[in-house]
Order: structure tokens, then sequence, then C-alpha cells
């Protein structure tokens, strides 16, 4: 049974960084992908950012691009997303999911983490 859980959120001030993780129950050897997405309250899902397991390549929504990075550690089968420069609209829950392959979305979720940006 696959099971990603996700850590790190908090409360942080505008221009403030916090460090998420997702970290996978199973190995993820072969895995295609992992990606990051967010939900503010009364919004629709938000793509944030994903990584390729094969080749690394990482991917931004334009939102956060040039203030998020995605990273993984392949050993401890965790996944992060360094986030910088937080803005309010950053405020959400933030979730990890595993990739299917490309266009086939995403199977498995996590819980969630509760990200605020405010002063």
């Amino acid at each position: 049974q696959v099971q990603l859980v996700e850590s790190g959120g908090g409360l942080v001030q505008p221009g403030g960084s916090l460090r998420l993780s997702c970290a996978a129950s199973v190995r993820t050897d072969g895995w295609y992908a992992i990606g990051w997405f967010r939900q503010a309250p009364g919004k629709e899902r938000e793509f944030v950012a994903a990584i390729s397991w094969s080749t690394r390549n990482t991917y931004y929504g334009d939102s956060v691009k040039g203030r998020f990075s995605v990273s993984r550690d392949s050993a401890k089968n965790t996944v992060f997303l360094q986030m910088n420069s937080l803005v309010p609209e950053d405020t959400g829950t933030y979730y990890c999911a595993r990739g299917r392959g490309y266009g086939l979305g995403y199977d498995y979720w996590g819980q969630g983490t509760q990200v605020t940006v405010s002063s």
C-alpha cells in the first residue's frame, strides 16, 4: 500500500521560507514523478511543482517559478518543496501525489499540510 505523508507546513510571515517534505511508505524505484499541488479555501486545486524520477527534470506553476524549488532524495524515498519569498497568496493546503505516467494523472495522494502566510 502506497502512502504519502506531507510535513513541514506552518505559519510564516510574508517574505519567509518553508520546506515541505513528502515521504513515501514504499521504495520509489521506478516511479514516474511526484507532484505538488495546493488548494486554498474556496479555490480550485492548483499545480505547484513536479519532479521526474528518471530525469530529475522539474516543472513549476507560473505563480511559483523562481521562488519554489522541488528536489528528491531517492535513498530516503522523499521529495522536498523549498518555498522562498512566500506571499499571502501561497496560503493553502499543500498535497503531494504520485504521477502515473505522461498524461495519466496522479494516483496516490497525501493528506496535506497547511501553509499559512500572514503577518
